[in-house]
C-alpha cells in the first residue's frame, strides 16, 4: 500500500466508525447487492458476516482498490441516508478545498 492508500483507508475506517451498529449492518448488506454497486463485484456474505469495521475496509480495498472503495462508500452512504458522512470522505474534502473563497461582504 502507498501512503495515499493508507490515508484513504484510514478515512474510510473513520467514516465506518461513525456508523452505529444498525447502519453498519446495512452498509455491509449493500456490499453484497450487485445492483447497487454499479457493476462492481459484490463481497460475499461469508466474508462480511463477522467482519468488523477494520476488516470491512480491508475487504473493500482488496476488492475495489482505493478509488472504487471511496465510490462504493459514497453510494452506500446515500442508500442508508447518511449523507452527513459524505463530507468526511477524502474526495469530497479535496473538492471542498478547491472551491474558491467567497467573501460575504
Amino acid at each position: 500500500m502507498t501512503i495515499f492508500s493508507d490515508m484513504m483507508s484510514g478515512d474510510l475506517l473513520n467514516t465506518l466508525e461513525d456508523l452505529g451498529d444498525e447502519d453498519f449492518s446495512k452498509f455491509k448488506w449493500f456490499l453484497q447487492q450487485g445492483d447497487v454497486l454499479r457493476g462492481r463485484p459484490v463481497i460475499r456474505k461469508s466474508r462480511l458476516e463477522m467482519s468488523k469495521r477494520l476488516e470491512t475496509v480491508a475487504l473493500m480495498m482488496q476488492t475495489y482498490e482505493v478509488a472504487g472503495a471511496v465510490e462504493v462508500t459514497k453510494v452506500i452512504l446515500e442508500k442508508i441516508n447518511r449523507n452527513d458522512l459524505l463530507q468526511s470522505l477524502p474526495e469530497n474534502r479535496i473538492l471542498n478545498r478547491k472551491q474558491p473563497y467567497k467573501s460575504n461582504g
